[in-house]
């Protein structure tokens, strides 16, 4: 039976490593998936503002490629890239690269789908007064959708921590490694049983939070 102290240093540093992976590919992944979001509604030739069906069709397909690719094919595939980037293939940090990846193709789907959820007559309002399709865009649509892209945020950090886990298994460090190396690798039933604990109330813990924000902002309208 492993000491507690070394189980406490064990856990907390993959749990770090974990937060660190999944925050940095969150922020990462909302970077590359937000203006492909809002230009996936935006384009639409059907209910878009700025009706555009060749870049529609384009981003339609790069985003369904991406998103039909395993994680764990596509982090092998982006090896290279993590490389160039990083200088290395493994550890946390070489890991938020095709994290952000895998998770913006499914970011972008979000915002896209939370962005026409939007009351058209609110943003023939704001066209008839004059607004620009920027400020449509800032203004109106994103405001709007908020409470439906906090669900989606929620929904992608929960994902994101599913991807973690796996990427654990190919040395990308966190509590899906600590799992792997410690707990099935070397038959330390305690240490696998405590990954998942955390695991399982990370996400229970984001999921909360997640819930009460898009509940305040739907009260707020």
């Amino acid at each position: 039976m492993m000491s507690f102290n070394t189980l406490f240093s064990l856990v907390s540093d993959a749990t770090l490593q974990t937060l660190i992976m999944v925050f940095f590919s969150m922020l990462f992944s909302i970077m590359l998936g937000l203006p492909v979001g809002v230009l996936l509604c935006i384009t639409n030739p059907e209910t878009g503002i700025w009706s555009r069906p060749v870049v529609n069709q384009l981003l339609t397909r790069i985003v369904n490629i991406l998103r039909s690719f395993p994680f764990i094919i596509l982090m092998m595939l982006l090896f290279p890239l993590s490389r160039i980037l990083i200088g290395t293939t493994i550890g946390t940090a070489a890991t938020i690269v095709p994290l952000s990846i895998a998770a913006a193709p499914f970011v972008a789907r979000v915002i896209e789908s939370a962005l026409r959820e939007v009351d058209p007559g609110v943003v023939q309002a704001a066209r008839s007064m004059g607004s620009s399709l920027f400020q449509i865009i800032v203004k109106v649509l994103i405001p709007e959708a908020l409470p439906s892209l906090v669900d989606g945020v929620t929904l992608t950090l929960i994902n994101l921590i599913g991807y973690s886990a796996m990427a654990g298994a190919i040395g990308g460090g966190g509590l899906g490694d600590l799992a792997l190396r410690y707990g099935y690798q070397r038959s330390r039933t305690e240490v696998m049983v405590v990954s998942v604990v955390i695991i399982l109330v990370l996400v229970e813990v984001i999921q909360v939070i997640g819930s009460r924000i898009s509940t305040r902002l739907v009260a707020r309208r």
